[in-house]
């Protein structure tokens, strides 16, 4: 791989993984668009590893409190608004987790091609087009119940199909339940940072059992640096977005990839 393909697929991670794109869809159909190679696990993990650090920088306040208030209920001390966010992240991250761990790697495989990527980018867009319909937009991060967390944990366990995405899944869920679109999005992002590390943590694993090394080290390193990088620019953007518009433009975007993936593909491209 050269730099310049990694600097690609880099920005191409950090732009995708917390917009509600869906990163999985285009790091599948880039490399099948430019006629590159896969990159491999080794490289999915260095792009993963830079938008886990982007998104820990980026709330890096909110993980203190987050962490400090987790802490505090080892002590009894359970009636603080931080540690009921605490307890909600990790019980809404339990489906994510669970949905990871046993089927990740037989959806990916048996769901990558690109009409089905096409489909799912269409089909998704007009979910969450349904969710800015009906939602009514109302409830705050600290009104999050129990029922609202699980539901948006759920929700993100879908997102192992390539094409419906992390962030999109989420976020679509958060709307249905009637939560602003900047704390769905906030709430989402709080879901990503433990499924992320556990996903990286998951395929290091699978790299040393199967040997996998690091022949040329540039490319990961300005994959990481790059993801990151993106990233960090994704979720401020994100961010500060939500808070003064809908998500059509992501809707927008979605549907044209999708009817362009699909017309390339049934034309007999690659």
């Amino acid at each position: 791989m050269s730099v310049l393909q990694a600097i690609v697929f880099g920005a191409v991670q950090g732009l995708t993984e917390f917009l509600p794109i869906s990163s999985t869809a285009h790091l599948i159909l880039l490399p099948w668009f430019m006629g590159w190679p896969d990159p491999g696990l080794a490289f999915d993990v260095a792009l993963h590893l830079g938008t886990l650090v982007a998104l820990l920088i980026y709330f890096r306040a909110d993980w203190i409190v987050l962490i400090t208030s987790a802490l505090g209920l080892l002590r009894g001390r359970t009636q603080s608004p931080d540690a009921r966010m605490a307890m909600l992240i990790v019980a809404a991250t339990i489906p994510g987790a669970a949905a990871g761990a046993l089927f990740e790697h037989k959806v990916e495989d048996a769901l990558r091609a690109p009409q089905l990527i096409g489909l799912m980018l269409i089909v998704m867009a007009l979910v969450l087009v349904a969710a800015e319909a009906v939602g009514q937009r109302k409830k705050s991060l600290n009104e999050i119940s129990w029922g609202d967390a699980l539901t948006i944990g759920v929700a993100q366990a879908f997102a192992i199909v390539p094409g419906v995405s992390r962030s999109g899944s989420t976020i679509t869920a958060g709307l249905f339940l009637n939560m602003k679109r900047d704390a769905a999005a906030r709430f989402s992002f709080y879901l990503s940072a433990p499924i992320i590390a556990g996903a990286v943590g998951k395929k290091m694993i699978d790299i040393l059992r199967s040997g996998l090394g690091l022949e040329q080290l540039s490319p990961f390193i300005v994959g990481i640096i790059v993801s990151g990088i993106v990233g960090y620019l994704a979720i401020a953007f994100l961010m500060r977005y939500l808070q003064t518009h809908n998500t059509f433009l992501f809707v927008f975007y979605r549907i044209v990839l999708g009817i362009v993936v699909l017309l390339a593909f049934y034309s007999g491209f690659r």
